[in-house]
């Protein structure tokens, strides 16, 4: 317990003037494995670090509205986004343009993109853009506006944004709800830029995990046939289903 104190402190030292750290670099730093800080930050909550996808912060930099996306859901399904992270990733081609949407899952996205890929990134969530600014090569567009604490994400307040004249060659979308009727999200704010996205892209693939079907939440984001592609840890028979009949690629 105190050689875990100790190494909490040290983080902290090093995150008052970095800011962020990731994981990777952050252990070795610190001489551990990443498994290693990476338990001591999931299991000590009294501990004023966040683990975001895999970049480490300051808890008490964060705003108490950051809350859903650092200590509610991220370290929910871990092994499971890790897994549809991995397989998005594997999507993105060199001069891409692609939008990336909120959520827990789209930072390990990020996380498994060759640091070397040349791409443009469209995002318009702050935990989104901080995993951004870490790939050297990609060019990171804002869609800005107002803060907003709830969910960390920016709500236009004017008619235009850079998806009125960008066209994504990928959306990646992630939804809090999935069944037959549509997919859904908690917070009526993320829909716009959702929806922009997708009108707009060339391919719209939704990155859900096995906790997100048959639940319906409050914000209707589209139907399930207005997607492309399906990435998933596992994915039940009866979407399966629905899939094929509608021409949806799945990965699992």
């Amino acid at each position: 317990m105190r050689k875990r104190r100790d190494r909490i402190q040290k983080l902290v030292e090093l995150l008052k003037s970095a800011e962020t750290l990731h994981l990777k670099e952050a252990a070795r730093l610190l001489a551990v494995s990443e498994m290693t800080l990476r338990r001591d930050v999931n299991d000590s909550g009294a501990f004023p670090v966040n683990l975001l996808g895999g970049y480490l912060m300051l808890a008490t930099e964060q705003k108490q509205g950051m809350h859903y996306f650092i200590s509610d859901q991220q370290q929910h399904h871990v092994e499971a986004k890790q897994h549809i992270g991995k397989l998005a990733a594997s999507l993105i081609e060199e001069n891409d343009t692609v939008f990336f949407d909120c959520g827990t899952t789209t930072p390990h996205i990020i996380d498994h993109i060759d640091d070397y890929l040349s791409f443009t990134a469209i995002c318009y969530s702050l935990n989104v853009c901080l995993a951004l600014q870490k790939k050297k090569y990609c060019k990171v567009i804002l869609c800005g506006g107002q803060f907003m604490e709830t969910n960390a994400i920016f709500t236009s307040i004017t008619p235009n944004s850079p998806l009125d004249v960008l066209c994504p060659s990928k959306a990646f979308i992630s939804a809090a709800g999935i069944s037959i009727k549509g997919v859904t999200c908690f917070n009526l704010q993320e829909v716009n830029w959702k929806n922009r996205a997708m009108a707009r892209s060339y391919q719209n693939i939704l990155v859900v995990d096995h906790s997100k079907f048959d639940a319906q939440q409050a914000a209707y984001i589209g139907s399930l046939a207005d997607f492309d592609l399906m990435i998933s840890d596992n994915v039940p028979d009866n979407y399966h289903s629905y899939c094929q009949k509608n021409h949806i690629t799945v990965l699992t």
